[in-house]
């Protein structure tokens, strides 16, 4: 999918965390100079969301930021270009009455419902979502 000079992307949580850390995963992906493109047009953002839940893969041994949790979050959210994308009740009630079948990862309805809203292409590499994205309820990137 192509993007234009003003659309906001949205992007999830892995791809944020691959982004930060300059993972080789998202420097070897086509979808790299559009996220930079977006970054110095500031329009990254990360759902709140994306913080609980990387908080709650650290707590878990299941992600090693390689600095204590907080810190890594302080640093991620004041990198060039990104900001953070609040929850509202109608994104909220949105997640739980997406249009035709998605599959029951809050966390995941709640990015699908905020890139929804909010008019934003999701950049991801999870193969829900990009399925999803064929449906054409959701404009979605691989990551």
């Amino acid at each position: 999918m192509s993007n234009s000079r003003t659309d906001i992307l949205l992007l999830d949580t892995h791809v944020w965390v691959w982004l930060i850390n300059g993972d080789n995963k998202l420097k070897s992906s086509a979808s790299l100079p559009l996220i930079e493109d977006a970054g110095k047009r500031d329009a990254l953002k990360v759902l709140i969301m994306s913080v609980w839940e990387i908080g709650m893969l650290v707590s878990k041994g299941r992600l090693d930021l390689g600095m204590n949790v907080y810190e890594w979050v302080n640093k991620a959210l004041t990198a060039p270009g990104i900001s953070l994308l609040s929850l509202s009740p109608e994104v909220a009630l949105e997640s739980a009455d997406l249009p035709d079948s998605f599959h029951g990862d809050p966390v995941d309805r709640l990015l699908v419902a905020s890139a929804r809203n909010s008019n934003s292409i999701i950049v991801t590499r999870d193969h829900r979502i990009l399925n999803y994205g064929k449906t054409k309820h959701v404009r979605v990137i691989e990551a």
